[in-house]
């Protein structure tokens, strides 16, 4: 015969929301597209690539031995990032360089840090 246990549970653990306050339809507009770009995992990587890279850009050329796809489909990978404003690219002869916009990754930072202090008690849409 199996007894049950009762289980204490600390109720801060599963009643504190993640967020302060829902998103405005204006900041999930704003962005939305950001994380449209970064839903392939092949982009997703190329920005974390470039992100890290030394000196904090990467040219194209460099980028393709990462990856096991074409030239043009890394090229368009990142003409999305950068058409969704996360990447900014330079052309220097031959080669285009890309940088990681660090606005764009603050912004996303923002957007997924988890809350500390006092979340907001309105639950409310904004």
């Amino acid at each position: 015969m199996s007894a049950v246990l009762p289980v204490p549970v600390p109720a801060a653990a599963c009643c504190v929301p993640l967020s302060r306050e829902p998103l405005s339809r204006s900041r999930a507009e704003q962005v939305a597209p950001l994380l449209k770009a970064l839903a392939d995992p092949v982009r997703l990587r190329l920005l974390s690539i470039v992100a890290s890279h030394e000196g904090g850009e990467a040219c194209v050329c460099d980028l393709n031995d990462c990856f096991d796809l074409s030239q043009p489909t890394i090229s368009h990978h990142l003409k999305v990032l950068h058409g969704a404003g996360l990447l900014e690219r330079e052309k220097r002869g031959t080669w285009v360089y890309y940088r990681a916009r660090p606005d764009a990754l603050t912004d996303l930072a923002t957007l997924l840090a988890p809350v500390s202090g006092t979340p907001s008690t309105s639950g409310r849409c904004a």
